[in-house]
């Protein structure tokens, strides 16, 4: 067969330009990052009545809080008096919102309880905080932009049926957080999360403690999920590494009970912001832990020096795109994903 031909039968990426057009980055914000699903915290953030937390998705700030309904409500942080930000601290405890241009006040639930210089009853409907869908699963916090999206239980369904078998992730705690601006489009970081070919090469802490030779990559509808056994187990659970569309990656290692998570939050169509939690039932942590923690880390700042180098060189005229090795089935499987919401 010539090479032409081999060339014809070779399955080809996504076009390098959709990594470095600000016009893609824009549409992808409105189609991918404003109608779906997105994790955005844990319940052990907001444990207590009048905990809260901000979050910026994507230009989009949100809050949740704990209301005095004992209830978790989300909803824009935005005063609809003039459109200020009305929480400026990422995290802490109220009884009261208030937005510090023109004194309006609000309930932990987003609805409005003083109004200087007008009647309250005169423009209560209007005067509330816009509200935002939310849904709590194992512990984990999703919100939706998109009010006419189907309930998470209907797009996720699998998902959480594979998550489920982890009994014990109802009852960790966040307990560490950090987070890092990455000089590469949103996408690249996942194309990186999504195949373990580079594993030997980037990885060596990693390739030394799991046992490569029995990793597989598992799509599934809108997720997909990678598995492994440490080197010195010949029984046992191993390592899974999920990751849930569209932009969150859940890490679950052998061990106590454990998880880690990374939300990979686009800036522009150049650079991320990474945010990565670290899960444990104790805050205290043993002396294990505190190595998982190394560990992981370790490896995500080789995979942030990969992926930066990778974008560096995307807006070459040397080549448009890649090609799939035989083992990218999880990469293949997003890029159909991004493909068929950007046609949407």
């Amino acid at each position: 067969m010539s090479t032409k031909e081999e060339m014809k039968r070779l399955d080809y990426t996504l076009p390098y330009n959709k990594y470095v057009d600000p016009e893609v980055m824009k549409e992808e914000r409105e189609k991918i990052f404003y109608k779906n699903w997105i994790m955005v915290g844990h319940t052990s953030q907001v444990e207590k009545v009048g905990d809260f937390f901000t979050f910026d998705l994507v230009g989009e700030p949100i809050i949740v809080t704990r209301g005095k309904d004992e209830e978790l409500h989300a909803f824009y942080n935005i005063c609809p008096h003039r459109g200020a930000i009305v929480e400026r601290t990422e995290q802490g405890n109220k009884k009261i919102l208030q937005c510090i241009y023109h004194g309006w006040t609000f309930h932990l639930d987003g609805k409005v309880n003083r109004t200087p210089n007008f009647k309250t009853n005169d423009i209560e409907k209007p005067s509330c905080m816009t509200p935002i869908r939310l849904e709590v699963h194992q512990s984990m916090i999703f919100v939706n932009l998109n009010q006419d999206a189907p309930a998470f239980e209907t797009d996720y369904q699998s998902f959480l049926n594979n998550i489920n078998e982890y009994t014990f992730l109802s009852s960790l705690k966040k307990v560490r957080e950090n987070r890092r601006i990455v000089q590469a489009n949103w996408k690249s970081i996942i194309d990186n999360y999504l195949e373990c070919d580079h594993c030997q090469i980037a990885h060596p802490s990693f390739s030394k403690a799991f046992d490569l030779t029995k990793y597989s990559i598992t799509p599934c509808d809108n997720f997909s999920y990678q598995c492994t056994t440490a080197s010195d187990e010949e029984e046992g659970p191993g390592a899974r590494f999920y990751w849930v569309w569209p932009n969150t990656m859940i890490s679950i290692y052998p061990g106590t009970g454990n998880m880690t998570t990374s939300h990979i939050i686009p800036v522009d169509e150049k650079s991320s912001l990474a945010i990565y939690r670290y899960y444990f039932a104790d805050e205290n942590l043993t002396a294990d832990e505190e190595d998982l923690i190394k560990f992981v880390d370790q490896v995500r700042e080789e995979d942030f020096e990969l992926v930066e180098l990778l974008q560096s060189g995307l807006h070459s005229r040397a080549c448009g795109r890649g090609v799939y090795s035989p083992t990218e089935h999880g990469l293949k499987h997003f890029h159909q994903l991004v493909t068929k919401a950007m046609q949407s």
